[in-house]
């Protein structure tokens, strides 16, 4: 019993001392790519064959990161205040949740971008995905006279892909301010609520 406590203990160190490593290598490097997991066992102070018993493979490895760093998002929104709270009107909670989305995907370029393009099969599959389209299509069915709100959760989500948050950022170096203001104005078309509230263009 005590061995199969420590074990469970090492097993806990091992995956935390990887997932930061993790976090540091893809902070670090220009391009998502760069990072491999012979690099990130040897960062951590691992062996490979221990990276892959605890994540599977890379694209496990970068969904793991990525739901650590999301965490104080989700707590946000399942239990938070508003705006991202589940007690905020759903004309207000909308915006709210995809400048939530823009806002973590800008702060977590390459991670996003890798994540999104380590995956086999649809990314309309993806866990992540499918937990945001799900939580978005619920909020948008409760404003009045919105039709068809899961294609509008997919055409929303799509103003936050990764590949073009990272095109914007990069290729058109459009500044985080106006990115979301685009995105507010954008959402608010698309709602028809006017003009978008509590994100300005500079």
């Amino acid at each position: 019993m005590p061995e199969r406590r420590s074990s469970r203990r090492d097993a806990i160190r091992n995956r935390e001392a990887v997932l930061a490593a993790a976090d540091a290598l893809f902070t670090r490097r220009e391009s998502p790519e760069d990072v491999t997991m012979a690099d990130v066992a040897a960062a951590a102070g691992v062996g490979k064959g221990t990276l892959f018993r605890a994540f599977g493979d890379r694209a496990g490895l970068l969904r793991a990161l990525y739901e650590a760093r999301l965490e104080p998002v989700r707590q946000a929104v399942e239990a938070g205040p508003p705006p991202l709270g589940p007690a905020t009107p759903a004309r207000e909670r909308v915006p709210a949740l995809l400048d939530a989305v823009l806002c973590f995907k800008l702060d977590n370029r390459r991670l996003a971008l890798a994540l999104e393009e380590s995956g086999s099969g649809s990314p309309y599959r993806a866990e992540h995905y499918e937990r945001w389209h799900g939580l978005l299509r619920s909020v948008l069915e409760q404003i009045p006279g919105l039709t068809d709100s899961g294609f509008t959760a997919h055409a929303l989500l799509a103003a936050t892909r990764a590949d073009l948050v990272e095109h914007l950022a990069r290729e058109e170096s459009v500044p985080r301010e106006r990115a979301r203001a685009q995105l507010a104005g954008f959402v608010a078309r698309v709602l028809g609520s006017g003009s978008p509230q509590g994100v300005t263009e500079e």
